[in-house]
């Protein structure tokens, strides 16, 4: 056991009164991500951490095997723009991938490397957007792991940057209208801390080139009597209209078009109200083909001609089914990938809603891809699951023909493993899916390190993809279970709304009840078991540890919402009012995030499980001060000698970019942490 001495925390007074319950905020101050006492606070942090992760005999190796496995040549799908082929290539562990470039039988080239944007590999490649003849290129950068971005512009030919680069940019697409200039969204940099401060006002712009980004045109929000958090400008692939998608929140759109080839043309809507995730997937002239939910939960196509296209005028093209849709184009026609049980089935569609074939995958997993660009005889797709690592595969749309395109050269042997899907029980009754991945001839034992890894929100579906960092945890025998909770995706909108606002905690007696059911199936029992989840799976895992502290041994709360009283306070965190509802909505739902709120259901005297917290110092989606105030409250009250501690990454964000070598340690961190807590002295592999 190692002895932990924690930095001390000091509490203020601040009292927030929500519906005349006066609630106290003792670490109210460590939401403040400029001051110097927060400084302090995680410098402080991180060396008691440091302390106790280095005194783990095996995170070394851990982390040598993760670099090992980890080195092996990636290289993505190619796509044609203008004169070149481009595709993402990475060496092995380099930390951004780099792009590459060739033209028709001539040699690949090194056309953007973002391992030389920064000395220590924190600023990361966002966004590609091409002009219609591939002659410009405008990328987007993100710095520290910040949702703000910068947007870069080049010639292609000569790789020189062309203007000022464009600022302050964030959540954005970017989409050009011909090689004239392009559209993109963002906030206005809000007062106080960029990192933390509200921000929910979006608007889109068009930066025309060539002119100064303060002379970019609003073209539409800012209206503050019609608050939209956030706004997507896009163009058809003929660069003959110009969409947007306005959003509340994170769920549920409102959709109008402009046509781009009639001079100052009005703005049409086709739905002026949230109830649906609607978009435009393709356009043949005027005739649009738009994907949505509107009236059928798990998807559909329908058609209709812009010129009346509100959805009394929908014709379906492709209807919806007993599975939810998550379609792709190219080639001509439509590819419908459907979530069959959370495994991939994929159809391919003409225009007219003629199924031309079922695409025939190389087995039980996930399928991505199949698109491209209206001519494009050759289309590619990728296939991956949790024992597979992702092949790439060349498709022909017209023929059918399938080739495998790439396949990675990796010390890993899949026909040692097995996964396999099983079916359990809810607290209410529902049955929840659940994969479960692991060595082949593993004893159920009721004594394999576990970790049951969950998300359960936001319409986001879990399906099976490999990873280099599961590899390693299952060498050491470890079981990998994935459950399927309700508020994900995996069945369509009735599966989402399942788990939102007063249903939120249907997702927690979801990963409650999958504990039980590996615990039944002698898989696993408590002292083996760690809970672990990011960003909503952090407040997943945050909710579940409190409520039911000697549920599992170890909890991994990553990113994660903790302050449910105070979410929406932060950067753009009120759009995520759809799936949890705010404090200020009425008194009840006070009381309903009040009751499973972690920061607010952390009490003396209870014995929680050993907690590694982590987040990333610019993480300013979900922002840090969540898991700050977190672990205050863990180390506080905290009975026994089970650690609490907190991993604090800087120059890191909310996970995407981050650099390979910081994800490699943050593994074995986390890997060594729970191993180390079920018991562990030396690693478990046989």
């Amino acid at each position: 056991m190692i002895q932990v001495k924690y930095p001390v925390t000091k509490k203020v007074d601040t009292v927030e009164t929500y519906f005349g319950t006066a609630l106290k905020d003792p670490y109210r101050w460590l939401e403040d991500d400029r001051s110097k006492e927060t400084e302090a606070w995680v410098k402080a942090q991180n060396v008691c951490t440091s302390n106790y992760l280095k005194q783990i005999p095996y995170i070394d190796y851990l982390k040598k095997r993760l670099s090992k496995l980890w080195n092996y040549e990636k290289v993505g799908a190619p796509f044609t723009e203008g004169n070149y082929t481009y595709f993402f290539k990475n060496d092995g562990l380099q930390n951004q991938n780099v792009v590459y470039r060739k033209k028709e039988n001539g040699k690949d080239e090194v056309f953007l490397n973002p391992n030389t944007f920064s000395e220590k590999g924190t600023t990361s490649l966002d966004t590609l957007s091409f002009s219609k003849d591939g002659s410009l290129l405008a990328y987007s950068i993100s710095e520290g792991g910040s949702d703000w971005r910068k947007v870069i512009i080049l010639n292609t030919e000569t790789k020189e940057q062309i203007e000022d680069a464009l600022i302050d940019i964030k959540f954005s697409q970017i989409s050009w209208y011909k090689n004239e200039g392009f559209y993109y969204s963002s906030y206005d940099k809000p007062n106080g801390s960029e990192l933390s401060a509200k921000t929910d006002q979006h608007k889109v712009f068009y930066h025309k080139l060539g002119t100064p980004q303060k002379e970019d045109r609003l073209i539409y929000g800012g209206n503050p009597e019609e608050k939209h958090r956030y706004i997507y400008a896009h163009v058809t692939e003929d660069h003959r209209y110009l969409i947007l998608t306005p959003r509340i929140s994170t769920s549920g759109n409102k959709l109008f078009i402009k046509d781009l080839s009639a001079k100052n043309s009005p703005l049409i809507t086709i739905l002026n109200h949230t109830d649906s995730d609607s978009y435009i997937i393709e356009n043949e002239g005027s005739k649009l083909f738009i994907v949505t939910n509107l009236n059928a939960p798990n998807k559909k196509i329908v058609s209709v001609d812009a010129s009346n296209p509100t959805p009394e005028h929908w014709v379906d093209v492709i209807p919806e089914t007993e599975f939810v849709l998550s379609p792709s184009k190219g080639g001509g026609y439509f590819f419908a990938n459907y979530m069959v049980d959370a495994i991939s089935k994929v159809k391919q569609f003409d225009y007219q809603g003629n199924l031309i074939k079922e695409i025939d995958l190389p087995g039980l997993g996930t399928a991505s891809g199949f698109s491209g660009k209206k001519e494009d005889d050759v289309l590619y797709y990728a296939f991956t699951n949790y024992n597979t690592p992702s092949n790439i595969y060349e498709f022909s749309p017209k023929t059918g023909e399938t080739v495998l395109y790439w396949k990675p050269e990796i010390d890993f042997n899949s026909d040692a493993y097995e996964s396999n899907q099983v079916f359990y029980t809810s607290k209410d009754g529902t049955k929840i899916p659940m994969i479960i991945t692991h060595k082949k001839g593993l004893k159920l034992d009721g004594k394999n390190p576990t970790i049951l890894y969950g998300y359960g929100g936001f319409n986001i579906s879990l399906t099976p993809a490999f990873s280099i960092a599961n590899v390693v945890w299952m060498e050491q025998g470890g079981i990998l279970a994935i459950p399927n909770l309700r508020g994900g995706g995996e069945y369509g909108r009735k599966w989402h709304d399942a788990g939102i606002k007063m249903k939120k905690q249907n997702v927690f007696d979801d990963f409650i009840a999958a504990a039980e059911y590996l615990f039944k199936e002698n898989y696993t029992a408590s002292n083996y078991l760690a809970l672990r989840g990011g960003s909503n799976g952090g407040l997943l895992v945050g909710a579940v540890m409190t409520q039911r502290p000697n549920l599992a041994k170890v909890a991994i709360p990553q990113v994660g919402v903790l302050d449910m009283l105070r979410y929406h306070t932060f950067t753009a965190g009120a759009g995520w009012a759809y799936d949890y509802g705010t404090a200020e909505d009425s008194k009840d739902m006070f009381e309903y995030l009040k009751a499973y709120s972690p920061v607010h259901n952390v009490k003396a005297g209870v014995a929680y499980p050993a907690t590694l917290i982590t987040t990333g110092d610019h993480d300013d989606r979900v922002v840090p001060a969540h898991s700050f105030k977190f672990a205050a409250e863990l180390q506080s009250k905290q009975t026994g000698t089970n650690p609490t501690l907190i991993r604090i990454e800087t120059d890191a964000g909310h996970g995407a970019g981050t650099p390979v070598n910081k994800t490699i340690e943050q593994y074995a961190d986390i890997f060594g942490f729970t191993l180390f807590n079920m018991g562990f002295e030396e690693l478990p592999n046989d």
